[in-house]
């Protein structure tokens, strides 16, 4: 059972609030170590496991997607505005500036739809990562724990460790094991939309 200023110490590390270091990393070779604090690159320990394989498969997925629908969208906008464009010709001036308004506003709408879709993908993707850096804590701890260490930090803030200490490639067996590819994990609600003046950027465009 880990204590509780330990487990403290490991979730701020995994979860960056301790804040980086711009040193680079400077890795020597060490045997049997049983070192008091431990390294993780965090971004791999996502990337190769089958947590974030899956989930990186599903926004790849969802944006090729939504790349797709917007192309359609696209097309069948610029159909409709030429045809737009030769009623004009037959129309009165009032009449045509009815349909031309209506269809720029169809068009804003289909728009912001498409934007808040984009923005709603992006959401996911960092909601799966952030679901699977508060599931991977326990298998953490347990490795923490028998290698009889106080801290896990990310690789990224370490100026200089012995390669022993770096322990993303048997936490990445680990939690494959205990987690899968995720798909046993208790489903998280849908992230709503990002208001469109949020900052981050879109799946796609």
């Amino acid at each position: 059972m880990l204590r509780a200023g330990a487990k403290t110490v490991l979730v701020a590390a995994l979860l960056g609030l301790l804040g980086p270091v711009s040193a680079p990393v400077v890795a020597q070779e060490a045997e049997g170590l049983r070192a008091p604090v431990l390294m993780l690159d965090r971004n791999r320990l996502f990337a190769e496991s089958a947590f974030g394989k899956a989930a990186e498969a599903r926004f790849e997925a969802e944006s090729k997607a939504l790349i797709a629908e917007n192309l359609q969208l696209e097309q069948a906008l610029e159909t409709e505005e030429r045809s737009l464009t030769d009623q004009r010709a037959t129309l009165d001036a009032a009449a045509f500036q009815e349909l031309a308004t209506a269809f720029d506003e169809k068009t804003e709408a289909i728009r912001a739809a498409q934007d808040a879709k984009s923005r709603a993908i992006t959401a996911k993707r960092e909601q799966d990562r952030q679901q699977f850096l508060q599931a991977a804590v326990p298998v953490l701890g347990e490795l923490m724990r028998e290698s009889g260490a106080v801290a896990v930090f990310d690789k990224d803030m370490v100026i200089l460790s012995l390669r022993g200490v770096d322990i993303t490639d048997e936490a990445i067996t680990l939690i494959d094991a205990a987690l899968g590819d995720g798909s046993a994990l208790p489903a998280t609600p849908a992230p709503e939309a990002v208001p469109e003046s949020a900052e981050g950027g879109a799946a796609a465009p």
